[in-house]
């Protein structure tokens, strides 16, 4: 693995190192074929749940053949391409609360990777996903990381308890990953904060984790050359102007000195989740005790990626044939250290490109948000026409919109009904629903590409937490008026872009398959939970089982 190796000479080069001198069981290269199958296998020793954030099933199909290190491993293996993170709220939070809990944002409680509480006794009426809010003196954006909001157990504490002796490790490049997949209950979690890898107050740092740290701090001291463009990837090296004299579409990661904000959109940040998890499978012997243990990789990169620089450029294309060899990097670790483990892969949400280069590829309705639609601007539509003073709408220009909670109930009902009206004409808005309407419709059933836009927004309401107004944009409408002033694209619609995403299980032994129609991400916790054993009772989980490979211990029956 070039690259890794001259990023983390003292991190990911470091594991695999000690990891093959520890143990002498024979190393499967990233892209081996499965073995023969056993008649039917135990349960495997460690599961192995990577999200891969904002990596949509669009571009997976369009990179899958391009793949040569851990994706090919795990095309290997049961490919759903068209799994759904079924809910109207495509933000991270949401969606990684749906990957190890097997239910819908609605249950979890994550109903946005932000809420307004107008209640809330602090001056910051924001509520960041993962915060305890309550801590004096925090606000949504200098907060105490807690699972607080979590309302729903994780896999992880359900193997827990029913086996105390399995062990749950959770890191991730965000906070909100790593907590929403490890749950309340972990023996390590571990997320970077925009300088080093930290947990939780009052817990001991592993020594891969001050590994990592060092060698996250080393690199970090010295400016990133630009990465070699490969002939696959020159293909997507084209400048798009997003106007200000700036474009995108060219960048190559090359990475002053000291620059975190340019690290965490680079490859080289799921690098060092990758190396100080693989650490931790050894330090900890996961996978060698008396039950499964569990470990979940939150892969942060492909998102800020994404939001930084679109996802049709050569920094995606960069960005993914880097993680294609990391998690090949990866699994070789795991086979040196002679585990027998099964993986998942998926993603918490899908993403859409700029408008700018939508438009060069002819792409239907690709346009940037009017501002006239941020719910302040709104709200003061609407206090002009009725005489009413002060804020009146709170939150973002997609989603959740909350109305004053002080106002009398015949000025509630008067903001309401002029808010909605505003927003159903504008041009740019194809749908806009009160609490009511969301409460009152039914709730899915069937195939996620066939619900209705109130249904999904539906499965991430919370009433005591949702807006009174739940605002869908139209198609390709990206909610960012200005590029040019941070981030250039973006996700969180309730359109398929954003919904569909893959799901990849791979275990060596597995006879592979594809499975083209609609899953949901709610399916993993349970189909995992069988390949265990694990008997699951209350609260029962929104999804379903997905039969895998009876051959290989995997069945739902």
């Amino acid at each position: 693995m070039k690259r890794v190796a001259t990023l983390f000479a003292g991190a990911l080069a470091l594991v695999t190192t000690n990891a093959t001198a520890q143990d002498s069981a024979a190393p499967v290269s990233a892209a081996a074929a499965p073995a023969t199958p056993a008649a039917k296998a135990p349960a495997p020793k460690l599961i192995v749940t990577i999200s891969v954030d904002q990596f949509s099933a669009d571009l997976f199909a369009e990179y899958r053949n391009h793949f040569t290190g851990g994706f090919k491993r795990l095309l290997g293996g049961a490919v759903f391409p068209s799994g759904y993170q079924s809910h109207a709220a495509t933000e991270t939070c949401p969606g990684h609360s749906t990957i190890l809990t097997g239910m819908h944002p609605a249950r979890t409680g994550i109903i946005a990777n932000n809420w307004v509480d107008l209640k809330t006794a602090r001056t910051d009426k924001t509520v960041y996903c993962a915060e305890d809010e309550s801590v004096p003196g925090s606000s949504s954006i200098a907060y105490t990381v807690s699972d607080k909001h979590l309302l729903v157990p994780t896999l992880g504490e359900r193997m827990k308890a029913a086996n105390p002796a399995s062990r749950v490790v959770s890191v991730a490049g965000k906070d909100r990953a790593a907590v929403m997949m490890g749950g309340h209950q972990v023996d390590e979690l571990w997320w970077w904060d925009g300088k080093k890898f930290v947990s939780y107050a009052g817990r001991t740092t592993p020594a891969v984790v001050q590994q990592t740290n060092d060698a996250v701090v080393a690199r970090l001291a010295m400016a990133q050359p630009a990465m070699a463009m490969s002939a696959f990837c020159s293909a997507h090296d084209r400048a798009i102007d997003i106007g200000g004299g700036k474009t995108v579409g060219t960048g190559r990661f090359e990475r002053k000195e000291g620059d975190t904000r340019a690290f965490r959109a680079s490859p080289e940040a799921d690098e060092a989740v990758f190396a100080m998890a693989a650490g931790l499978v050894r330090d900890m012997k996961l996978g060698k005790g008396p039950a499964t243990d569990l470990i979940a990789i939150g892969a942060s990169a492909t998102d800020y990626v994404g939001h930084t620089y679109g996802t049709e450029g050569s920094e995606m294309c960069l960005q993914l044939t880097q993680l294609d060899e990391t998690m090949g990097t990866f699994f070789a670790v795991l086979d040196s250290l002679g585990v027998d483990y099964e993986v998942v892969l998926t993603a918490d949400h899908g993403g859409h490109d700029l408008p700018e280069r939508n438009d060069q590829h002819a792409v239907p309705g690709a346009a940037r948000i009017d501002p006239a639609l941020n719910p302040k601007a709104v709200g003061d539509a609407v206090a002009a026409k009725l005489g009413l003073t002060g804020q009146l709408l709170y939150g973002d220009p997609v989603g959740d919109v909350w109305i004053d909670s002080k106002l009398p109930k015949r000025q509630y009902d008067a903001v309401l009904a002029e808010a909605l009206a505003l927003y159903r004409a504008h041009p740019q808005v194809a749908a806009a629903f009160s609490r009511a309407e969301i409460m009152a419709a039914p709730v899915a059933t069937g195939p996620a590409e066939t619900w209705t836009l109130v249904q999904r927004a539906k499965a991430s309401f919370v009433p005591a937490r949702s807006g009174d107004i739940v605002v869908a944009l139209k198609p390709r409408i990206t909610p960012i008026p200005d590029p040019t002033k941070g981030y250039v694209a973006t996700h969180g619609s309730f359109w398929d872009y954003d919904r569909r995403v893959p799901i990849l299980f791979w275990r060596k032994g597995m006879a592979g398959f594809e499975q083209p129609l609609a899953v949901e991400t709610v399916d993993i916790a349970p189909t995992l939970a069988a390949t265990i054993g694990l008997k699951l009772g209350a609260p029962m989980m929104d999804g379903r089982c997905l039969d895998l490979d009876a051959s290989a211990g995997d069945s739902c029956r």
